[in-house]
């Protein structure tokens, strides 16, 4: 299908790109990588009037360490992501996100930012944010303001962010030492949406899990944490009892709908097993191991 009118502006600084946001409001879209919202133009579920497209803020297209922080611009590419010696190096839950996304010709152009903006509960970095506990920055008429990654998404293809701010850079604070991270996925193919996909994040002291974070990818209508998984998890030596006692929570707690990847119970015995190797492959990581 072919895309209703829209007016297009380019602008050259983000300064620019806020006030062209502010003069036409709701009735305009940011296009940064395109990979969600031009489909949904072409389908006319999505028909802005405008298209503000900052693809020429170079200064958002930045993967650097800053203060006990990584630092990713919203226009990043994932494929910086995945070439990245300071991800590949320091960060494998991150890592292991940017190597599934879609397919190489989609993470050419797909930015981190548009990702997450977009909200949608099928995508795989809401996940990996909310096991990271990142912050999102986002650039308004008022300045500046951090959203703790917990009150970012607040519905379906919904986030925190004002209509009239633009997501500039996504903040992870850097693993300490015997932490370790993990991204398990299944998909029908490659390039599709996870019929279920987890993340992990957490600290080891010793055999036991001093903390824990774990995000589900599509397994809900809301990006979300697996809360009584973490609960289940925190404070335990790590057994094949603890382990699977998570793996039941996480199962129990999401919320899948039914389609042709597969049934309601489906899904949630699938979200049991890979939090189950999510947990394991984020242990051995934490605790020295390198896969």
């Amino acid at each position: 299908m072919i895309p209703g009118s829209f007016d297009y502006h380019s602008p050259t600084t983000l300064e620019d790109a806020l006030a062209l946001l502010g003069e036409h409001g709701e009735n305009a879209k940011i296009l940064a990588g395109g990979q969600s919202l031009i489909p949904a133009m072409r389908f006319r579920l999505a028909m802005p009037e405008t298209l503000i497209d900052i693809n020429r803020l170079t200064d958002l297209d930045v993967v650097r360490q800053d203060n006990g922080s990584l630092v990713i611009g919203g226009l990043t590419r994932e494929s910086t992501l995945e070439e990245s010696a300071l991800v590949q190096e320091g960060y494998p839950l991150l890592a292991d996100t940017a190597r599934v996304i879609a397919d190489p010709l989609v993470r050419n152009l797909a930015t981190v930012g548009g990702n997450l903006a977009h909200a949608d509960p099928a995508n795989d970095h809401p996940a990996t944010m909310l096991a990271y506990n990142a912050e999102i920055v986002a650039q308004g008429p008022k300045g500046t303001r951090t959203i703790p990654i917990d009150e970012f998404f607040v519905g379906l293809f919904e986030t925190s962010l004002e209509p009239n701010e633009i997501l500039t850079e996504i903040r992870i604070p850097s693993p300490g030492k015997e932490s370790g991270g993990a991204y398990v996925k299944v998909e029908r193919k490659v390039g599709d949406y996870a019929i279920s996909a987890v993340a992990v994040q957490l600290t080891m002291d010793g055999n036991t899990v001093a903390s824990a974070r774990i995000g589900l990818t599509n397994v809900s209508p809301v990006p979300m944490r697996a809360t009584e998984a973490e609960k289940a998890l925190t404070g335990q030596a790590v057994t094949d009892e603890v382990v699977e006692s998570a793996g039941k929570a996480a199962a129990a707690e999401c919320d899948p709908s039914a389609d042709l990847r597969g049934s309601v119970d489906y899904k949630r015995d699938l979200t049991r097993v890979l939090a189950k190797r999510a947990i394991r492959k984020a242990v051995e990581r934490a605790t020295g191991g390198k896969a």
